[in-house]
């Protein structure tokens, strides 16, 4: 089976997969790229233990990483519990495979460009997909597949961290739709769950319509991230929900890597 990880700012997600690409076990942890491969092995060796699973049941391991810290111990695990080699979404055997019809294609996020990867496998035509992580970013990919730009906006935790943050009076609220469908907030609690969630509905509505609008094509959005099932309940502008987009790609790669 395939160990796929995604090394984001916020967690890294491990997600084991099976022949059919079918995802067998899921685990994420804190970020952090001072975590060792040992640290990382006694870890993901208990993990596996308890969904039935062994060490030896993984036999290809591949990486995205928008944290370049974080890849060498990565790797590391893969040589020394794994016993074989990490491959790296974006570096051979696994380049993009995809044009980068941007003006800066290295700066690109390497979860970005496999979203693109897999959007484009599942669904034919002009493309958006909404990642929502600890950025949300909303990439536009064309009908050959080809990645032409996009869109980072600050995750909803982020504009939620930064306003208690910097409002000494404002409590920590859960990021949850408001209780009823009012938009005029009767309290402090009540008027922060209708500005973050709702607002950042109308910020998701407003930025597909000006990108629709651009591509001037009939355009499919794709949703992903963790976030995305909640925002799904109230609002119609996702024509698709793929929670686990990446992996799937990430997947994918792999998976073309070795039949080539």
């Amino acid at each position: 089976m395939l160990l796929a990880i995604d090394a984001g700012n916020t967690n890294v997600v491990f997600a084991l997969v099976d022949e059919a690409r079918t995802i067998r076990a899921r685990w994420r942890i804190a970020t952090d790229p001072r975590r060792t491969a040992d640290e990382y092995a006694v870890w993901l060796s208990q993990l596996l233990a308890l969904e039935g699973f062994a060490r030896d049941d993984v036999s290809g391991f591949i990486v995205a990483t928008v944290v370049p810290r974080a890849l060498h111990n990565l790797q590391v695990l893969s040589s020394k519990y794994f016993r074989t080699e990490a491959l790296v979404a974006g570096r051979p055997p696994v380049e993009w495979g995809i044009a980068i019809d941007v003006d800066e294609p290295a700066s690109l996020g390497a979860d970005r460009a496999v979203n693109t990867i897999a959007a484009h496998a599942l669904y034919a035509g002009d493309l958006i997909t909404i990642d929502f992580g600890t950025a949300t970013t909303f990439d536009v990919s064309d009908y050959t597949g080809a990645y032409k730009g996009g869109i980072i906006a600050p995750g909803i935790n982020l504009s939620l961290d930064a306003l208690v943050t910097a409002a000494a009076k404002l409590p920590r609220i859960a990021i949850e739709a408001p209780a009823t469908p009012s938009v005029v907030g009767r309290n402090t609690v009540d008027q922060m769950h209708i500005g973050i969630f709702w607002g950042y509905v109308a910020m998701i509505e407003g930025l597909v319509a000006r990108l629709k609008a651009q591509v001037g094509r009939p355009v499919k959005v794709i949703a992903t991230g963790g976030l995305a099932a909640l925002f799904e309940q109230h609002t119609t502008v996702f024509d698709h929900v793929e929670p686990d987009l990446t992996i799937q790609g990430l997947a994918m790669m792999w998976q073309n890597a070795h039949i080539r």
